[in-house]
């Protein structure tokens, strides 16, 4: 029996990580998941844990390299404040960048080092169409762009991708007002939001079995919101 594959999952310990976790458990394949707390993980005993602040970018060479081989990287990490962009604490606008985007950056090029040949990003539609939280919009563009980026530079030895998600059933929902909530199910077709599982099925299929030649390249996840 040859090596397991190992496939790292940032944020991997609640909503659409954690159906990314569960998925892979399906596999015979090596997990680790790199969070802040696993106070509510089941998986403790399944997966390799890591406690990590992915705000601490310096450490992050260390933290890889603890690893062993990566064969899969999904950044699914993140954070976004809803906070208006004349109100907005330099601290907050550091994490944002720092968790959002820097981290995202470093994992990819320590993890590409360590052996990894499929990276999924987890972006937003806030990076296509921008968003009243400015600074997580900027982010999320940003790592559509690294996305393409990085495409050019691995030169095709690497797959990485990104997903664009309209707002998706998870805590973060609970962070964007109800009234910015009930205009935006007023412009998809199926007026609701996107579950975890389904945009969880869409990374999970970029990270193992999509076609080599979808490369660099981001998947809307938005139930037509851009008809409107």
């Amino acid at each position: 029996m040859g090596t397991l594959k190992t496939v790292l999952i940032t944020g991997g310990n609640k909503g659409i990580g954690l159906e990314l976790t569960k998925a892979f458990l399906e596999l015979e394949y090596r997990i680790i998941v790199v969070a802040r707390d696993f106070k509510e993980f089941a998986y403790t005993n399944e997966v390799e844990c890591i406690e990590y602040d992915l705000t601490d970018v310096e450490n992050i060479p260390k933290l890889v390299a603890s690893m062993g081989q990566i064969d899969i990287l999904i950044n699914n990490a993140g954070v976004m404040y809803s906070l208006p962009y004349d109100n907005y604490p330099q601290e907050n606008v550091n994490v944002m960048l720092k968790l959002n985007l820097e981290a995202p950056i470093k994992l990819i090029e320590e993890c590409v080092k360590a052996g990894a040949t499929r990276v999924v990003n987890n972006a937003s539609i806030a990076g296509q169409i921008g968003h009243p939280d400015v600074w997580y919009g900027a982010t999320k563009a940003g790592l559509i762009n690294a996305t393409k980026s990085f495409a050019k530079i691995f030169a095709g030895k690497v797959v990485i991708n990104a997903i664009a998600a309209s707002p998706v059933e998870t805590d973060m929902l609970e962070t964007i007002p109800l009234e910015r909530r009930e205009a935006f199910l007023k412009t998809v077709v199926s007026n609701r939001f996107a579950t975890a599982d389904e945009v969880a099925k869409t990374i999970f299929w970029l990270a193992t079995e999509s076609p080599e030649y979808i490369n660099g390249t981001t998947v809307d996840i938005n139930n037509g919101s851009f008809m409107r």
